[in-house]
């Protein structure tokens, strides 16, 4: 605990950004309407092939003995890729539904 009351006193300035995000991230997400909700954050998603591309970087800079890194990278990898199809699915879905019906 003390580490981690340490850490906190040195980067205050840190810490104080880091709630504020908190607090501005929920303000901005709870004012999106309904309407905009799905291709809002179909779009977001689809923005984690970064974070794919972040971890298999630090994936391949990291040392065979490092396994926090290592294991910190697969799971980033995993999650994000599953964060990008997801993304997509649920577009194509989002879409689908704007679609004319065929008559027979």
């Amino acid at each position: 605990m003390n580490v981690i009351l340490s850490f906190i006193q040195a980067h205050l300035e840190l810490t104080y950004v880091v709630i504020l995000s908190i607090f501005l991230g929920v303000e901005v997400i709870s004012r999106v309407p309904s309407v905009l909700h799905t291709p809002l954050m179909s779009g977001a998603n689809a923005i984690h092939g970064v974070v794919i591309i972040g971890a298999i970087i630090v994936m391949g800079q990291a040392e065979a003995d490092n396994y926090l890194a290592l294991i910190l990278g697969f799971l980033a990898v995993i999650l994000g890729t599953l964060n990008v199809v997801g993304g997509f699915v649920v577009t194509d879905r989002m879409l689908e539904m704007f679609k004319s019906k065929k008559t027979k």
